[in-house]
């Protein structure tokens, strides 16, 4: 290494210092999907941020989603994908295949990939220690009218409740919790839930320091295309109501929203598709995306 690299090392760890400081014994949720999760270049070095993060004294908690995977398994076996209002219908043989996929295999690679980059991670579900309690999603079929009847959507869930003590007692031991978004029903069903809302539910119940949501996008854009940051929830709602941000985004952005409203101190939508976002993020003045604060 020479001189010049070697003095831009340490400008870069002088800079994180501060960051590192404030951040030390505190918890990050971080919803993982998206090309972060596909591409293998930015799997390995999500894989290294977290050990990272652990190895400086903050707790991250991982949950991710498994989308794409899922779609993939189901078109081996011949079984079509069916969505309504951007949810996958899931019958019980669906709901077998995701419990496989998510709890299973990609949940394994991700708990792989974090253990070979010198981490502690351990895969769990949302059914493990009654983790996450959920109950059936029921959605309109036609959401601006309230008498629309409703659409039976199958093994789709949401949270009903979150005991956070596997995980809190996870983060004790130095271990990683990898969480796979699958929730248990009252008489024990499997439920699939939408990634993004067992992250920010698990951030408010644990307490967390911030949420960080990984996309796919450089995170939330006024209508010039310009990139927005250190928004308010006042701002974020005014947003909404003007247009500025519509369709795809809204429940991501509502969700994190819901976070900070919750307790959570702020909450990040970031561009997953950048190497090492999550350092960048959280460790540096300038950050990769939006930050949404109280």
């Amino acid at each position: 290494m020479d001189n010049n690299k070697a003095s831009t090392v340490v400008e870069v760890l002088s800079e994180a210092l501060p960051y590192i400081q404030k951040l030390n014994g505190k918890t990050i949720v971080i919803k993982y999907g998206g090309n972060a999760m596909t591409d293998e270049a930015l799997k390995v070095g999500f894989a290294r941020d977290i050990v990272l993060l652990k190895q400086v004294g903050i707790n991250p908690v991982i949950v991710h989603g498994g989308g794409p995977q899922i779609a993939e398994l189901l078109e081996r076996v011949g079984k079509e994908s069916k969505f309504i209002q951007g949810m996958r219908v899931t019958d019980t043989e669906t709901m077998d295949i995701v419990e496989m996929v998510l709890g299973g295999l990609v949940n394994k690679s991700i708990v792989t990939l974090i253990n070979q980059q010198g981490g502690r991670a351990v895969g769990l579900t949302g059914k493990d220690g009654s983790l996450i309690r959920a109950k059936k999603m029921e959605i309109k079929i036609n959401p601006d009218d309230e008498n629309s009847e409703l659409v039976d959507l199958g093994h789709v869930g949401e949270v009903h409740t979150v005991d956070p003590s596997v995980v809190s007692m996870l983060d004790a031991d130095n271990f990683i919790p990898v969480i796979a978004p699958i929730g248990v029903g009252e008489n024990g069903e499997s439920y699939n839930i939408n990634a993004d809302l067992v992250a920010g539910k698990l951030s408010t119940v644990l307490g967390a320091e911030k949420l960080l949501l990984l996309t796919n996008t450089v995170g939330i854009l006024d209508k010039q295309e310009n990139l927005l940051t250190g928004l308010t929830a006042k701002q974020v709602d005014s947003y909404i109501a003007d247009g500025t941000i519509y369709g795809g985004m809204l429940p991501k952005v509502n969700c994190a929203l819901d976070a900070v409203k919750s307790g959570v101190k702020t909450s990040h939508i970031i561009d997953g598709r950048v190497p090492h976002a999550v350092l960048l993020e959280l460790l540096t003045d300038e950050g990769v995306g939006t930050l949404l604060k109280g």
